[in-house]
Parts: C-alpha cells; structure tokens; sequence
C-alpha cells in the first residue's frame, strides 16, 4: 500500500467538531459519538465491501508487507497480550489481567490490514446487565455474591483477530460403504435354575469398495489468530454471524482495544488446510452414502485460496468477591456470557445431606 494510503488509513481517528474530544464508535449503530456534547458523525462505509486478499503472495516473504500499515502497540510484560488502542490513553490496563501497561513503551509494529470488522452491537452499560442477569441465575452461588464488586474501569471492549480463509476443494478418495442388516443370533441364559435358549437380533455390517471425487468452495474458514496465555476466551463464545461483517475503518475501534494476531498467517493457513481435510472427508462420507462410511485415503487439492484480517467483539471484565478476582467474557455481538464464578460450601454441602436423608428414609421404609 502507497504511503498516503496508509496516512490516510491512520488518520480516520477524529476529534469533536464542537468540543475537541476524541469521538467513539456507538455500539449497535454507524456512528462515532462524542460521549461529552453528544455530537455524532456517521461512518463512511466502503462502496465496494471487504476483499477477499489472495492467499500465495501473502505467504511468500515480498507479499507479506503489501496491504499492511503501522500501529501503535502496547505489550503487557505481565501475560504477554499484545493490545493497540484507538485513542489517546494516559493510563491503561491489560484487559486480560489488568496490569498497568507503560505508554511510554509504545512501539510501532507492521500488521497486514483487517479486511472486515464485526461491530460491537451494545455498550459497556449493557454487558453489566448480562453480567447481573448471569450472576442471579448461578446455582450454588453464595448469597452475597449479587453484590459482587464489579469494576466498570476492569470492563473492556476488545476486538479479537482472526483469519478467515476460503478456498475450491478438490478432493480423490478411497473408502468403503457399509449396509446394516440383521441376524438371529441363539444364546444360553438360566432362569430359575434351568439352561433356556434364547433368540435375539444382533446387526451386522456388509461392507462393499467405493471411491470418488468430491468437490466444493469451502467459505470463511474460521482460525483464531492470537494465543492468550492467562484467561483464553472460551470456545463456546466463538460463535459469531459473520454476515454482519463491515468493510474495515478504523472508526468502529474508537474507544475499543484491539489486540494484534500473534498466531502468523502460515501457521493459520495450516490450521485452515486441517480443516478442510476434515471438510473433505466429511464430504467424502456423504458421497460414499450406505449406512455407515470408512475413508481409507483422500488426496485433496486447495485453488483459489484467499483470507480476510477480521475483528471480532468480546468484552473482557473481572469482579471480586471474598478478595479474589473471578473473570467473565461477553460475546459482543450475541451477548453470550461465559466466566468463572465461586461457590457455596454450606449450600452444596446442605444439599447432599438432603439427598442422602431422602436415600436412607427410602431404604428404611422398603426394609420396614
């Protein structure tokens, strides 16, 4: 990318018209809001949508630099967490564990430009919500815990990186297709004292060669592109509606953090190649059909290779009860909650005395 384009690209952060503050991205909508006057400008959105990048020049040593800009990042020397924020911080913490992190150890660092961004659909107000609503639902929860310290300075909006790869699968395989059918199948089993024979069905498989082709587009293969070493973002969080996609500008990360791919995009193509090998043998079972299905071999071939840089909206927060900080993440866009929690000692313990007086009253009136 030209020089000005990427100035131009760096430059989009903006302050308010009226009152000089830094405007923020309003989650939910396409504007960038002034939280002090309330002036609010709409986000330019691109006419021609996110691009997919061709995959091979990215993966050769020259093509690695095209399409990429600098950013200002932040490293946390605590767990390693590489964050870049849009605006103009004179503290910060680590949104993974909270550590204070030194602006004046800021370094510019190339990354290869996020082709699309996944908004955050709602604000830092609403995930306290979802936190309260999750945190009155929790089963053996101590009683005091509704009151729980929950910090709104701890609640941080991150965008997480991905890569998402698409490509043509063309795939050979060898296999074997099984039929059900069914026997009789005599055994010897005693009853009141005497040898009986039985009769039951018992299913066998019948399996027969098969061998073909398949062939497919597999579309925006999902790989994480950053390791967390303390407090990982739980899987079951990870699930996202990427048709809500937006073409990438740097307004949406306004007020946000943003943390950097650490996971390079060699090592994520060959986690997405993994992927649709597991894709072309699932293809293959269904073509071989039958009852059930083995693949013996699969020589898959991938054209047409392309991938996006995409951000995805997590909050990250922490509360503290009897003096020990507990974690939770809310998917940003679903609002799914997931986290750690304390329990009761006395409410589990009163509920197994319970079960087991229930036990032992059952027993005593079946020997009464």
């Amino acid at each position: 990318m030209e020089e000005e384009e990427k100035k131009a690209i760096s430059e989009q952060k903006r302050s308010c018209v009226n009152c000089g503050a830094e405007l923020k991205y309003k989650p939910g909508t396409t504007n960038i809001n002034c939280e002090y006057c309330g002036h609010q400008e709409t986000i330019t959105q691109d006419e021609d949508g996110f691009k997919e990048l061709e995959l091979k020049p990215y993966l050769s040593a020259m093509g690695s630099q095209s399409h990429s800009e600098e950013i200002m990042m932040l490293h946390c020397k605590n767990c390693g967490a590489n964050q870049h924020v849009e605006e103009n911080y004179k503290s910060l913490h680590c949104v993974y564990c909270t550590m204070p992190l030194i602006i004046e150890d800021a370094y510019k660092e190339d990354w290869i430009l996020p082709g699309a961004v996944l908004p955050f659909q709602f604000d830092q107000k609403k995930s306290h919500q979802i936190f309260s609503k999750w945190v009155k639902g929790l089963w053996f929860a101590p009683n005091k815990l509704k009151k729980a310290a929950l910090d709104p300075q701890n609640t941080k909006g991150l965008y997480l990186p991905y890569w998402t790869f698409d490509a043509q699968l063309y795939a050979d395989y060898t296999g074997e297709r099984g039929t059900y059918y069914y026997v009789n199948v005599s055994y010897t089993t005693t009853e009141n004292g005497k040898s009986v024979t039985k009769t039951r069905r018992e299913r066998r498989t019948r399996w027969s060669p098969a061998s073909g082709n398949i062939t497919g587009f597999v579309d925006d293969t999902l790989i994480k592109a950053s390791h967390q070493r303390n407090n990982a973002i739980p899987k079951k969080l990870s699930h996202w509606n990427l048709d809500a996609l937006e073409p990438f500008n740097t307004s949406y990360l306004a007020g946000f953090v943003t943390e950097k791919y650490t996971i390079p995009l060699q090592d994520g193509h060959l986690s997405s190649t993994k992927e649709a090998e597991r894709i072309a043998r699932s293809w293959a079972r269904q073509d071989i059909g039958g009852d059930t299905q083995r693949v013996h071999s699969i020589d898959m071939r991938l054209s047409q290779e392309t991938f996006k840089h995409i951000l995805l909206p997590v909050y990250i927060s922490a509360y503290r009860f009897n003096s020990k900080k507990y974690n939770f993440f809310i998917n940003g866009q679903t609002g799914k909650i997931s986290g750690s929690r304390p329990y009761s000692f006395w409410k589990i313990f009163f509920l197994v005395l319970f079960i087991l007086s229930i036990i032992l009253i059952l027993l005593w009136l079946s020997n009464k």
